[in-house]
């Protein structure tokens, strides 16, 4: 009879701790989101670096990927659900936000991409132009079309948000460190010039949510193989 006890017992804490395990790995973030917006965002601006440092155009704004991003993300979550994941409502909550930062993203780009061909046109219609003057006299005035100085740094805060919100939600160090990152390096950019300002949102984007992601997705597979087992 002790034998039988003492088997059922270590039985039981096996189902047990099987049960926890299997669903740990059924909510846990899988880091492909994070890997995916890291790789695309990190991408789009490190283009756009070396199209200004080298004053080339690869024929079509590179940003419009930032919307294309978005598709697979839905997919994502589509798949997840016919899976039959358990989420939290925490996790609804956080795959919401992701969604508004996608479109938020796609909104922003759109506002640089409109509005200084915009404000040039009603400034025409005004009767006047907007004109590059160099001090030094080294080169004719020429004209200049309307733009937001520094104003990559408003995407440096934006990607800050959704990261620590996902990291406060999931105690998950990686994504604090990088929004603290971010923060840190909108800073630095209101003091750069707008093509130094895309390598920072390069590096940005890599320890917000590339090396986040990439650490998630490890422990991800990890607990579903431990699941499985």
């Amino acid at each position: 009879m002790p034998n039988e006890k003492s088997f059922t017992e270590k039985e039981s804490l096996d189902i047990i701790t099987s049960m926890i395990q299997k669903a740990k790995g059924s909510y846990h973030e899988t880091g492909i989101g994070s890997i995916l917006w890291g790789s695309v965002i990190a991408f789009n601006s490190f283009v756009t670096y070396l199209e200004i440092r080298y004053d080339f155009y690869i024929g079509f704004d590179v940003w419009i990927l930032a919307l294309a991003a978005i598709i697979p993300q839905i997919f994502i979550s589509i798949n997840e659900k016919r899976k039959g994941r358990i989420k939290k409502y925490e996790d609804d909550a956080l795959d919401t936000v992701w969604l508004v930062f996608g479109i938020s993203i796609f909104a922003l780009s759109a506002y640089r991409i409109i509005v200084g061909g915009a404000t040039q046109s009603l400034i025409k219609e005004e009767g006047w132009v907007m004109m590059k003057h160099y001090l030094d006299g080294r080169r004719p005035d020429e004209p200049m079309q309307p733009f937001v100085p520094s104003f990559y740094s408003i995407y440096l805060i934006l990607y800050s948000f959704p990261t620590l919100v996902t990291g406060i939600v999931k105690k998950f160090r990686p994504m604090l460190y990088g929004a603290l990152i971010s923060y840190g390096l909108f800073i630095f950019s209101c003091f750069t010039s707008t093509q130094n300002d895309m390598l920072l949102g390069t590096f940005t984007a890599i320890s917000c949510w590339l090396i986040p992601g990439i650490v998630l997705r490890r422990k991800y597979l990890a607990q579903k193989k431990a699941a499985n087992v």
